[in-house]
């Protein structure tokens, strides 16, 4: 039978045909045909559409008992919600030899995470689907689940630093993985090897997040009955320059009152620009053990330092909530997501046409105790 006259005609002119279609229409038409499938995931039309707006996505990272049992045998796959859709995605991860994928961060299309793999397996050009010895060794992996390409990020030495939290920043070329006693740095353009700092944070970072050229986080500064939290930062550019171990600060304004005292549990989400968000349940009262009336999202200008109100979950929401001992933030930007067990279903706070939004989302993949954790995922076609 003869080929289509599309098939016929020269590579380029197909690349410019398809350049013009949306990221949307671009993946689904790499699954038409393996022509298709192969000319729209080459390095030359890649670099072509590089420059393309990304799509803007929420994903989930596993529950934790899913990732301490190896034996389940559902192929891996990275679950992500499309809002602007309102559909949810999957992408396969089959293509990476690891097991026990647990993925944590993404910035710019790359997708970061945790994987049990071989000895041999160093950080290197990047890679397509292959086969390879497997062990325990834990790895830090960074994956386009679009283009199905990886490459794994030099060993970290150390089991306790895979506990930390993984931060990427903007250009997707800087890794950080924090703890309580150090902080672990990579620079893909550095030395290929991971750069050890002390830590002088009084007690174990809550919701880390890379704004820029600094990292923020939560640490607990009171007493063993009574937390009391408090916003410290650290210019990695202070970090790598200093010998001393006092590289975080605490970041306060005499004007900003008691805006740590009147959230409980708060949490830290990186909002749109130069801006982070905290989230946590509005005490009702200063009482040790106070009820919450409802869940609140303060924005930070870290220009102006200065707080105001973003949002507040509407009460007939918020009920849902009230029931659980605790919930989950995941998001970031102007998408900010909550979970909590035995809801079924996330609640969505959404103000990228400028005016917010509350929202369920419904059909959450899965089975697990409701607690769902995740991050933004900008899918796009970034070539390693």
């Amino acid at each position: 039978m003869e080929s289509p006259p599309i098939y016929r005609l020269p590579q380029d002119t197909l690349h410019q045909i398809f350049s013009a279609l949306p990221l949307r229409q671009i993946m689904i038409c790499r699954s038409v045909s393996k022509l298709f499938n192969q000319l729209l995931t080459s390095p030359c039309f890649l670099h072509l559409i590089s420059n393309r707006s990304s799509l803007r996505l929420l994903a989930l990272r596993p529950p934790h008992h899913h990732h301490n049992h190896r034996h389940v045998a559902s192929p891996p796959c990275l679950h992500v919600f499309d809002p602007d859709q309102n559909q949810w995605l999957r992408f396969s991860l089959d293509f990476l030899p690891f097991r026990s994928l647990h993925p944590v961060a993404s910035s710019l299309g790359l997708v970061y995470l945790w994987g049990d793999s071989s000895n041999d397996m160093s950080f290197g050009p990047p890679t397509t689907t292959t086969t390879c010895n497997i062990n325990s060794n834990k790895s830090l992996v960074v994956c386009n689940p679009l283009t199905r390409q990886f490459r794994v990020l030099p060993q970290l030495g150390s089991a306790w630093s895979r506990h930390g939290s993984v931060l990427v920043d903007s250009a997707a070329s800087r890794v950080m993985v924090l703890t309580e006693l150090a902080a672990l740095y990579f620079s893909t353009g550095g030395s290929h090897q991971w750069l050890n700092f002390s830590s002088n944070l009084p007690s174990k970072p809550r919701s880390p997040i890379l704004v820029s050229d600094s990292v923020y986080a939560l640490c607990d500064v009171g007493s063993p009955w009574r937390s009391q939290w408090k916003l410290f930062s650290c210019a990695i550019a202070r970090m790598k320059s200093s010998s001393s171990s006092q590289n975080w600060s605490r970041l306060e304004r005499h004007e900003w009152g008691d805006v740590f005292d009147i959230l409980k549990r708060p949490r830290l989400v990186r909002g749109s620009g130069n801006r982070i968000l905290m989230v946590g349940g509005l005490k009702s009262s200063f009482s040790l053990n106070s009820s919450c009336s409802t869940i609140l999202i303060l924005r930070l200008d870290l220009e102006t330092l200065e707080w105001d109100e973003a949002g507040r979950m509407p009460i007939e929401m918020f009920r849902c909530f009230q029931e659980s001992s605790k919930f989950k933030v995941f998001g970031g930007g102007d998408r900010v997501c909550f979970s909590a067990k035995r809801v079924g279903r996330l609640a969505l706070w959404d103000r990228c046409s400028g005016k917010a939004e509350w929202r369920w989302i419904d059909g959450v993949p899965g089975s697990s105790d409701g607690l769902c954790r995740g991050f933004v995922f900008e899918a796009r076609l970034t070539p390693l």
